[in-house]
């Protein structure tokens, strides 16, 4: 009886032996698809046969963070080409106190909604604001 314990626990490890690299590479592979699920893959190739396109929950507006315009920077915004019609950005991210690259994203949207309209190189608010 102890020989064929001897012998199974030497099998037990031998088989061990062999699976530990295939138990490695797993763990490997399975790291690697983790950090993948993180990367979006262009439109076209997003629902495949072998891989589903999963949905996520949400609002439904396609968009993540915050509801657009609500910011407290746009509001700031709109409040200061209401007050100083024909504001460039420039004079804006000064008084503002931050970088112009944001106004540049900032002042579009709110011309989209309808407050504000550019004329020339200033920005001046529209009657629906």
């Amino acid at each position: 009886m102890a020989d064929f314990l001897e012998e199974k626990k030497r099998e037990i490890a031998q088989r061990l032996k062999e699976l530990k690299p295939l138990v490695e590479e797993y763990h490997s592979l399975e790291g690697a698809l983790a950090a993948l699920d993180g990367v979006r893959r262009p439109t076209a190739a997003r629902a495949t046969a072998s891989a589903p396109a999963r949905r996520r929950r949400g609002t439904g507006t396609g968009r993540r963070g915050r509801p657009k315009g609500s910011g407290t920077r746009a509001q700031q915004t709109l409040s200061l080409v209401k007050d100083s019609p024909g504001i460039t950005i420039p004079e804006l991210a000064q008084k503002m106190g931050i970088k112009q690259n944001y106004l540049y994203r900032v002042l579009p949207g709110l011309e989209s909604e309808g407050k504000v309209r550019k004329d020339g190189r200033g920005w001046h608010a529209t009657a629906a604001a």
